[in-house]
């Protein structure tokens, strides 16, 4: 991963575990349980024209960070939805290899907040025309991402968001965030990976016949378990890894973020 911050130009809350949060003196800090993040912010896009945010190619930059799962979701997601060309991305590694990047997010938080002298919180989503931060919520961004800014609609819904299907996303992200993880208790973690093998038993993606934001979830979340030997008595589950991993959306995704696994 290059030492310098790679800016590429580009046309229900997340879990304070899997956020970042910079502290004020720019020391890399990755909490294993954190506590709630100091300043959060929750503006959308196009939702009431919240903040005067609305749609426009080249107007929003993300910043995201170096070995964060955050970060590879919306990496990928941006890849699977065509928008590398118009919107813009920011990587923050190590402030001391990315000390621009650095400081153009702490000047977006201080545009955002007056005086403001929090940490800074990656992934952010940042107006470029204002030079404010939209939102540091995760969950919105993805939903603002498969909206309006890849040109989708009520009427015209997103392919990895369609509404038939987005309480089972939801529902599955639950899961996942509760019992698919490095730390979750070894009983909880393997019924989980039962189910997941199980619903690949008949269909190519966790959900139905196509790729969804489920699938982008279920595959960041075992890619991050960290363990060789974990999938090898799921043979389903390990081979739609791998199959996923062949795909561009996803290679690119993860060489983008270079996603470290836990230990």
């Amino acid at each position: 991963m290059p030492e310098t911050a790679s800016r590429t130009s580009g046309t229900a809350n997340s879990r304070p575990c899997d956020q970042i949060s910079f502290p004020s003196d720019l020391r890399l800090k990755v909490a294993a349980t954190p506590p709630a993040l100091p300043h959060s912010v929750h503006s959308r896009i196009g939702v009431g024209l919240a903040g005067g945010f609305y749609p426009a190619p080249h107007r929003y930059e993300l910043y995201l960070s170096e070995s964060c799962p955050l970060s590879l979701r919306i990496a990928i997601t941006l890849d699977l939805l065509g928008l590398r060309d118009s919107v813009a991305t920011t990587l923050l590694a190590p402030p001391a290899g990315t000390p621009d990047a650095f400081a153009s997010l702490r000047r977006a938080y201080e545009a955002t907040e007056h005086h403001y002298d929090g940490p800074l919180t990656a992934p952010a989503l940042c107006d470029r025309w204002s030079g404010r931060i939209v939102s540091n919520h995760t969950p919105d961004i993805l939903r603002d991402l498969a909206g309006l800014l890849s040109g989708h609609t009520t009427g015209h819904p997103s392919a990895l968001c369609p509404p038939a299907l987005s309480a089972d996303i939801e529902a599955l992200r639950d899961l996942l965030e509760r019992d698919v993880t490095p730390s979750a208790q070894p009983s909880e973690l393997s019924a989980a990976l039962e189910l997941l093998d199980c619903q690949l038993a008949a269909q190519p993606y966790v959900l139905g016949e196509d790729l969804t934001a489920a699938d982008v979830d279920v595959w960041v979340a075992l890619t991050r378990l960290g363990r060789s030997d974990i999938l090898g008595s799921h043979p389903r589950l390990r081979d739609y890894v791998r199959r996923l991993g062949d795909h561009s959306a996803f290679r690119d995704g993860s060489a983008a973020v270079s996603v470290a696994a836990d230990a």
